[in-house]
């Protein structure tokens, strides 16, 4: 993909008690304002009331999804509709326009939901007043479209005009001739329905006017944007859990680590610079909110070795089809999970498990994602380092989706709950509940904590005396790995082997217990400490015998044999 355009041959994700309990109490006090400020502001929660969901009426399991989703969310039943639609994932444009825009449009204002009417707008420049027919008021805010409601609008014949005006505000290297297409993702052409009485233009994108929005409540139908999300996914069985995980994480908040899988690239790179930038501001966005974050700045993505355990967010490019990690039979995704790979086609279908992205990605557990139907050119995919500002601070799913997206009418869909808010509970109100409640989360809770004062420059010794007393921290595989590395991080290496080497007896999951193996043959040999490296890799053969990286494990036993035998003769 260059800056405009993706080559399609080469196309653009315990508890603890007493004095304990009292010292960690006293830690939250001193620190509440930081945790409340990486968080705020946080916004008014989101309800079924301000919700339609729409179904297809030609498929059993698209009405079951929608059933579900109402139940779950408590939507009222007269804003569940259904439509007789095609059954494939694409649409045609004339489709598109009689049997689900204009049909929605109706129902909502038969339903007393929408009510159209004349917005006057004053002429400037010598121009006369312009009054145009809108949304003027609104009882809903989201459309959630479920599995079996097509994808996307197949190209057609139409002739419509481009918005030069428009497309001159994006780039100079963009030309009309790449933007007059009017294929799109059905979700991204609904998005304007509140506009629909409008002589709006099908060619080309359509600005949407709250883009970087720092104002969530303006986005709304009476001022032009519904916001749509889908529950699709490969199979109805995975769409329909997808509300079930987002609520789930509302309850109990979104947890683990952030994988970003970035290109390295420089500002040479003209082409490709921007993506590889939002990308390293959903890192530094992810820390903010106290994620573990893992960065990857090869150009390739990320290897099939590569371990990845207790995913919370994932964001990557530029691939055709899910690679590396995500060709394993299972993935560690945590409940609501978000993850994101930037490629032109990304969401060319949603019903396969193995083609393109967001498929897979949902298959093997994420919880929300967005992809693109067609080619979107790079500007128009969703600036994924203000989707996690906006998330983080409070935006539901759909509203982050929609403000991270420069335009309308164009190539991008939204999966998931748009109701989904999984930074709705401060950290300090979550820490409560789980310790109140005895939830195993905990240990996470309070490795967030940990990694939020790192992001607020403490050191690693003025944070390693409270995990040394955390009576949990003995029992947990993340918060002795956590320990490990703030030992390292302060150049003490034998207690940070010694802590991986607890973690190892905690517990910890398939793709943590590889990590924490790589981690420590590295980390014992680096001291010298052959002998215990070659038991450590040994262990890691027995452990994931599949494991992808083999080849590489067998050279290092090669090369500590041969270092061991060495040691002996001397």
């Amino acid at each position: 993909m260059n800056i405009i355009a993706a080559n399609s041959a080469n196309s653009v994700e315990p508890t603890f008690t007493g004095r304990a309990q009292s010292r960690t109490m006293t830690y939250f006090r001193r620190n509440i304002w930081a945790w409340l400020l990486a968080f705020l502001p946080l916004l008014a929660h989101a309800g079924g009331d301000e919700v339609v969901v729409v179904y297809n009426s030609q498929m059993p399991e698209s009405k079951a999804v929608a059933d579900h989703y109402a139940a779950v969310r408590n939507v009222p039943a007269n804003q569940i509709f259904g439509f007789a639609l095609p059954t494939d994932e694409v649409m045609t444009r004339a489709d598109f326009t009689e049997q689900l825009q204009q049909p929605l449009a109706a129902r909502l204002e038969a339903a007393g939901l929408w009510k159209f009417g004349q917005v006057t707008s004053p002429g400037t420049n010598g121009q006369p007043d312009q009054t145009e027919t809108r949304v003027v008021q609104s009882k809903i805010r989201y459309a959630v479209l479920c599995y079996g409601v097509p994808l996307k609008i197949s190209p057609s014949s139409i002739v419509g005009d481009l918005m030069d005006r428009f497309i001159g505000k994006i780039s100079s290297q963009i030309t009309l001739d790449k933007l007059r297409h009017n294929e799109a993702a059905v979700d991204s052409e609904l998005a304007w329905l509140p506009l629909l009485k409008m002589d709006i233009p099908l060619t080309g994108p359509l600005l949407n006017p709250f883009y970087l929005a720092t104002n969530s409540a303006a986005m709304n139908c009476t001022n032009g944007l519904l916001l749509v999300a889908r529950l699709d996914a490969p199979t109805p069985e995975i769409a329909m859990h997808l509300v079930d995980k987002a609520v789930q994480a509302e309850n109990t908040g979104l947890w683990g680590r952030a994988y970003i899988d970035m290109r390295g690239l420089d500002e040479s790179n003209t082409n490709y610079y921007l993506g590889d930038q939002w990308m390293l501001g959903a890192a530094q966005v992810s820390r903010l909110l106290g994620f573990e974050v893992e960065v990857d700045t090869n150009a390739d993505t990320l290897p099939a070795s590569f371990p990845m355990s207790h995913i919370a967010i994932y964001a990557g490019w530029y691939a055709g089809d899910a690679c590396g990690p995500f060709t394993a039979p299972k993935m560690e995704f945590m409940p609501g999970a978000f993850a994101y790979h930037l490629f032109s086609f990304s969401a060319d279908t949603l019903r396969s498990a193995t083609r393109n992205w967001c498929g897979p990605l949902l298959a093997k557990g994420a919880t929300c994602t967005m992809g693109c139907v067609y080619e979107p050119y790079l500007q128009f995919t969703p600036n994924i380092a203000f989707f996690m500002e906006a998330f983080g601070s409070g935006y539901s799913f759909g509203e982050a989706a929609w403000s991270s997206q420069l335009a309308l009418s164009w190539q991008n869909t939204v999966i998931g709950d748009p109701l989904y808010q999984p930074f709705k509970k401060t950290p300090p109100e979550l820490h409560a509940l789980l310790a109140r409640t005895k939830n195993p989360l905990l240990e996470w809770s309070f490795d967030r904590l940990i990694c939020l004062d790192i992001a607020r420059g403490l050191r690693a010794r003025q944070l390693i005396p409270f995990l040394e007393n955390l009576p949990v921290t003995a029992h947990s595989a993340v918060l002795s790995e956590k320990l490990a590395t703030l030992y390292d991080a302060a150049g003490m290496p034998s207690s940070a082997i010694a802590a991986w080497q607890s973690a190892l007896q905690q517990n910890p999951s398939p793709q943590q217990r590889l990590r924490l193996r790589l981690t420590l043959g590295e980390k014992l040999t680096a001291q010298g400490l052959n002998a215990k490296a070659l038991e450590n890799y040994r262990a890691l053969i027995v452990e994931a015998p599949d494991y992808p990286g083999r080849n590489a494990i067998d050279e290092k036993l090669k090369a500590l044999k041969q270092t061991i035998a060495a040691e002996k003769t001397k």
